[in-house]
């Protein structure tokens, strides 16, 4: 089971985009890299294809970061959090909040 998730909000622990909050919009590579929303922003140039009706230009859009680069957002304390797997009575597993314990809700 995957510690980060797709949907997750996670705070950017170091690169050019430091600090920043957002929520990640896709896991990359086997869960080694994640992009996260309007976080470490890339300029692409793009080139027109009159087949498909694409206008060419630069256009800015998330490039991947590594896992270890973000962790995630804990609402209760307001900081950065590591996450604990703990099974369940009924034997499923699900994500806490190392620091207070709480259940992760996606």
């Amino acid at each position: 089971m995957n510690k980060i998730k797709k949907g997750d909000e996670v705070i950017i622990l170091s690169g050019k985009s430091k600090g920043m909050r957002g929520k990640i919009l896709s896991v990359v590579a086997e869960g080694t890299r994640v992009t996260v929303e309007g976080a470490n922003l890339i300029k692409k140039c793009i080139k027109p294809n009159p087949n498909t009706n694409t206008q060419g230009g630069i256009i800015e859009r998330e490039a991947p970061l590594n896992i270890s680069n973000v962790a995630i957002y804990n609402p209760i304390t307001k900081k950065a959090d590591r996450v604990a797997l703990k099974i369940l009575d009924d034997g499923k597993k699900v994500r806490c909040f190392k620091s207070n314990g709480e259940q992760i809700e996606v």
